[in-house]
C-alpha cells in the first residue's frame, strides 16, 4: 500500500472497514446489496471450535507427529486456510469480535475479563440469523466481555441443533474445551484417567519424539507437557468426528456448511497472550457439501493463503446466507456469492489479562509482522496468578533461574521489551529474530507502522484510555459510542502521547503531562516510567500530578515516584486508591502497588483490608472479574513485602 497516495476510502477498503460505523460516504460493500429474502433451500451453518490450538500441531497443517486423522480427512474434503488469525490472543476479546463482527478494541471489550455495555445498534449476528428464521444454538461457552440477552435460542451444555423444529435451518456452535490450557496440569494419573486412557496405545504421544520450538528449553518435564498437548489434540479430533457423525446420522451433512477453527493459539507461555503467530494464528477449515459448492471459491481439498481475520467471520456467515451485512461490522466476507476482495492486512491487540496490564498492537501482511509495545518497561512475562499456577510456567521459571537458556529462550525472560518488533515470518516463522533496527527493512517497517497507526485511529481504539478511565469517561453511554465523538475522545492527540513511550525526549513528555485530556496525561506518565532513572528530573512535576483528577494518572505517577525513591509522597495516593468504590480504579492502584515491590511495606495493613473487601463473608469472591484480580495483585504485593 502506498500510504502517501492512497485515499482514506482506499485504506478502509483494504482494511475491510468499508461498512464500519465511521466509514466515509460512498464506501459500499457487496453485502449491503444482498436481498433480505432468503431462498427456501437455505444451508445450515455449523461452527466447530476448539480452545487453545495452533495450526502447526495438526496433521493437515504439516505436523507428521500429530494424530488428527479426522481433521485431516475433513481438510481433504474442504478448504484449508493457512493464514487465518484471531484478533486477540485470549478468548473473551476474540469471542466478542467473532459474535459481533466488530474489533474488541472498538467495543471496549479488550480486557479479560470485564462486563462492557454495547450500544443498541450493535447486534450479535446470531440475532440477525434468528430474525431471518434460523434456530441458533451455542454449546456452550460465550465469554464475550459483555452481557448478551436474546442472542441464542439456547446456550448451554445441552444446546444442539436437534432441539429446533423440524425443517428449520440452524446455526449451531460447538466449542470443545478439551484442549484448553487448564487440561495439561495435574498428576500423570489424573491426566491418564481423564484423557490419555481414551486413546489407543498407538495414538498416545511419546515425549522423546516431540520437536520443540527453539524458544522452549529442552527438559523432560517440558517434553511431558507437550506430549500431553498432542494427546489432547487427538482427543479433540475424536470429538470432532463424533459431532460430524451426528450431523451425518441426522441426514443433515448434505445441507450444512461446516467451519472448524480455534479461538487462538496454544495455551502455554509464549503462545497464548502474545501477538506472535503462536498466539494469533489459528487453523481454519471450511467444508461445503456438493449442494452448496457454488458458494465456495475453491475446489474440495484446496489450500489458500488468503488473509482471514476473526472480524470477517460474522459478515461471511451473513453473506453465505444472502443476508445484508450491517454498516457497523468492520470485517469483510471471504466466502459467499459476493465475497470481498482479499484483505491486505490483519491486526491484533493485547490488553489486560486478569490482573496484568499490557498494551500491544500489531499488523501483519502475508509475510511481515510489526508489533508496537506501548509498555516496553514491563517484562514479557509479568507475575500473574493464573498462569503462574501452571506446572509448565513453574518449570520454565526454574530453568530460567538456572541461567542455562539459549538466546531465543533467554529473550523471553528479559525485564524489558523493545518498543518495536518486526519479523519476516517467511524466513523466521518462530519470530525470534527482531529486525526492527535493520536498515534493510526500513521501508517495510515504515509502511506497516503507518498502516497500524491509521487502523488505531480509524477503528477508534478504546485501549488508549486506561481501563478505569474508559469506564469513567463513558458513564451513561457506551465505550463504542463515546469514542466516535472527537470531543469525547481525541484519539490522535492521545496516540501522539502514547507514541512518546520509549522515546528519550523528556521535554516533549513533560509538555504532554499538562495535556487537557486525561488519557494523554496518563501516557506521558507511562513514558516517564519507561525512562526509568532518566525520569528523575521530572520528579517534581510528577509530585504535582499526584493530585490529578484522573485516578489512573495519579496512580501511575505514584508508581514512578516510588521507583525514583520518593515513596513518602506517593504511597498515601495508592493506599487511598484501594478504598475507591470502583473496582476498575482499585485494580489500577493494586497493580501499581504490586509493581513497586517491597517499597509498599508501609501500607501493608491497607493492602490486607483491600483484599478482605474483595470477598464475601463465606470467603468467595464478590465477582470473578475485577474483585478476584484485585486480590491476586495484592497477594503478590504482600509477598513482595514478605507478608
Amino acid at each position: 500500500m502506498n500510504s502517501h497516495s492512497e485515499s482514506r476510502r482506499d485504506f478502509l477498503k483494504a482494511m475491510g472497514l468499508c461498512a464500519s460505523a465511521f466509514a466515509v460516504s460512498g464506501c459500499t460493500r457487496s453485502g449491503r446489496r444482498a436481498s433480505r429474502k432468503i431462498p427456501q433451500d437455505r444451508p445450515n451453518i455449523l461452527w466447530i471450535t476448539c480452545e487453545d490450538v495452533s495450526p502447526y500441531y495438526l496433521g493437515c497443517y504439516g505436523d507428521s507427529y500429530a494424530t488428527t486423522p479426522n481433521l485431516d480427512s475433513f481438510a481433504a474434503r474442504g478448504i484449508r486456510y493457512t493464514k487465518a488469525f484471531a484478533t486477540a490472543p485470549v478468548c473473551a476479546p476474540a469471542r466478542s469480535c467473532l459474535v459481533t463482527g466488530v474489533y474488541a478494541t472498538s467495543l471496549g471489550t479488550q480486557h479479560l475479563r470485564s462486563d462492557v455495555k454495547l450500544p443498541e445498534q450493535i447486534k450479535c449476528f446470531p440475532k440477525l440469523l434468528r430474525s431471518a428464521g434460523y434456530y441458533c444454538s451455542n454449546n456452550y461457552k460465550k465469554d464475550y466481555n459483555f452481557t448478551d440477552v436474546g442472542v441464542w435460542d439456547e446456550s448451554s451444555q445441552a444446546a444442539h441443533w436437534r432441539k429446533r423444529k423440524p425443517g428449520r435451518p440452524f446455526f449451531s456452535v460447538f466449542n470443545f474445551t478439551s484442549t484448553h490450557q487448564g487440561q495439561i496440569n495435574g498428576s500423570d494419573e489424573q491426566f491418564f484417567s481423564t484423557y490419555r486412557s481414551k486413546l489407543k496405545p498407538e495414538e498416545r504421544h511419546d515425549p522423546d519424539k516431540i520437536t520443540l520450538p527453539p524458544y522452549y528449553p529442552d527438559t523432560p518435564f517440558v517434553r511431558k507437557i507437550w506430549a500431553r498437548y498432542y494427546d489432547l489434540i487427538t482427543f479433540m479430533d475424536k470429538q470432532v468426528a463424533d459431532l460430524l457423525s451426528q450431523l451425518e446420522a441426522d441426514g443433515l451433512a448434505d445441507n450444512t456448511i461446516v467451519f472448524f477453527f480455534a479461538d487462538h493459539g496454544m495455551g502455554i507461555p509464549r503462545f497464548k497472550r502474545t501477538l506472535y503467530d503462536s498466539g494469533l494464528h489459528v487453523p481454519l477449515l471450511v467444508h461445503f457439501p456438493a449442494k452448496y459448492r457454488h458458494l465456495s471459491p475453491l475446489a474440495p481439498g484446496a489450500t489458500t493463503d488468503r488473509l482471514v481475520s476473526f472480524v470477517d467471520f460474522a459478515p461471511t456467515v451473513l453473506n453465505l446466507l444472502g443476508l445484508p451485512i450491517p454498516n457497523y461490522m468492520q470485517g469483510s466476507a471471504f466466502l459467499g456469492p459476493r465475497a470481498s476482495a482479499q484483505r491486505k492486512y490483519i491486526f491484533g491487540a493485547a490488553g489486560r489479562v486478569d490482573e496484568v496490564y499490557e498494551l500491544q498492537r500489531c499488523v501483519r501482511d502475508k509475510r511481515y509482522k510489526y508489533i508496537r509495545n506501548y509498555m516496553p518497561h514491563l517484562a514479557y512475562i509479568q507475575p500473574s496468578e493464573y498462569p503462574d499456577r501452571a506446572e509448565i510456567m513453574q518449570e520454565l521459571r526454574r530453568v530460567a533461574a538456572e541461567g542455562n537458556l539459549t538466546a531465543p529462550q533467554k529473550s523471553w525472560w528479559q525485564p524489558r521489551k523493545p518498543v518495536e518488533e518486526f519479523y519476516d515470518t517467511q524466513t523466521d516463522p518462530h519470530e525470534i529474530n527482531n529486525l526492527a533496527n535493520s536498515s534493510d527493512y526500513a521501508q517495510t517497517i515504515q509502511r506497516l507502522r503507518k498502516v497500524l497507526r491509521q487502523w488505531i485511529i480509524e477503528t477508534r481504539d478504546t485501549g488508549f484510555m486506561s481501563e478505569a478511565e474508559m469506564h469513567i469517561r463513558t458513564k451513561g453511554s457506551t465505550p463504542y459510542e463515546t469514542v466516535q465523538r472527537p470531543d469525547k475522545y481525541p484519539v490522535e492527540r492521545i496516540l501522539a502521547a502514547a507514541e512518546l513511550v520509549g522515546i528519550q525526549d523528556l521535554s516533549r513528555i513533560l509538555r504532554h503531562l499538562g495535556n487537557s485530556d486525561g488519557a494523554a496525561r496518563y501516557w506521558a506518565v507511562v513514558a516517564l516510567a519507561a525512562l526509568g532513572d532518566k525520569a528523575s528530573p521530572a520528579a517534581d512535576a510528577l509530585t504535582r500530578v499526584l493530585a490529578d483528577r484522573q485516578p489512573n494518572v495519579r496512580f501511575a505517577a505514584a508508581g514512578v515516584l516510588c521507583n525514583l525513591g520518593r515513596c513518602e509522597e506517593a504511597l498515601p495516593v495508592l493506599a487511598k486508591g484501594l478504598e475507591d468504590r470502583r473496582e476498575t480504579v482499585v485494580l489500577h492502584a493494586a497493580r501499581e502497588i504490586q509493581g513497586i515491590g517491597e517499597k509498599a511495606h508501609p501500607i501493608v495493613e491497607q493492602i490486607k483490608q483491600a483484599r478482605a473487601r474483595c470477598k464475601n463473608a463465606d470467603g468467595s469472591y464478590k465477582n470473578k472479574n475485577h474483585a478476584m484480580f484485585i486480590d491476586w495483585a495484592l497477594k503478590y504485593a504482600l509477598a513482595n513485602c514478605k507478608q
